[in-house]
């Protein structure tokens, strides 16, 4: 049977560690025809062996979005290799930890760079090509932190607050041709989360007090997020644009 992807055409970032990675893995099942990047080519080609068994379809372009012309080129290699674009799933992340006064001015412009900016980037260079096949869909993989403060976490909330107010108006210039929306995790076991512990006195205790505050007592897993942004990737959610959606074991409530 086909998937719920088949002849979708997507370009997945952030794609060799954590989330990313499980969002490349469940696409690459549901058939789309993917362009995989990141900035390691040695994890990239081993996600690369990893998947062609199941989709031969697969390409993976090493860079640095924090570039301009890196977005660029992802966006020319994907159209040259599948003659269209689709679909964006956007996972690329770093943290920039410390407070305002102990963050260092360069760590601030990196975290901005990598998650917002890069955003920017390649969704500036992509929306024509999507435009040109008659439409697309946009994944901006934020986080509870666009309404939540964290400690030690000023570059990592802003950008993600930035990330969050970019998709809706980028789904108000955009649509109805094409649909953005933001998928908001919680606390999920990944590296990521284990970096950021690193802003507590006590990460593992900080790590285990996060599930805790869970209304479901218990951390998200990868494929959690990515059967979100399969169902935000698919038809299935035709009528869903402009939102974020939090998936968080219920963290905001508690």
């Amino acid at each position: 049977m086909p998937g719920k992807l088949t002849s979708k055409v997507a370009i997945v970032t952030g794609a060799t560690s954590g989330m990313g990675k499980a969002i490349a893995e469940l696409f690459a099942k549901e058939g789309a025809r993917l362009t995989l990047a990141g900035r390691d080519q040695k994890r990239g080609e081993a996600l690369l062996e990893q998947l062609r068994p199941v989709n031969p379809d697969i390409q993976f372009v090493p860079g640095d979005l924090t570039q301009a012309g890196a977005n660029e080129e992802l966006v020319k290699e994907t159209v040259n290799r599948f003659g269209r674009l689709d679909l964006l799933s956007l996972n690329a992340g770093v943290l920039g930890l410390g407070s305002v006064t102990d963050l260092s001015i360069e760590d601030w412009h990196r975290t901005l760079e990598t998650n917002l900016s890069a955003i920017f980037y390649l969704c500036k260079f992509a929306l024509p090509e999507m435009r040109k096949s008659g439409g697309g869909n946009i994944l901006i993989n934020a986080s509870i932190a666009a309404f939540k403060s964290f400690p030690n976490h000023p570059a990592y909330c802003a950008s993600k607050a930035g990330a969050v107010a970019l998709m809706k108006q980028m789904a108000r210039d955009y649509g109805p041709e094409v649909r953005v929306n933001a998928i908001c995790p919680g606390p999920v076991d990944t590296p990521l989360l284990w970096e950021s512990a690193a802003a507590f006195d006590h990460p593992e205790s900080a790590v285990e007090e996060a599930r805790k505050a869970t209304l479901l007592q218990k951390l998200g897993e990868p494929g959690d997020i990515a059967r979100l942004a399969l169902f935000l990737a698919s038809e299935d959610s035709s009528w869903i644009t402009g939102s974020a959606i939090t998936i968080d074991g219920g963290i905001l409530n508690a």
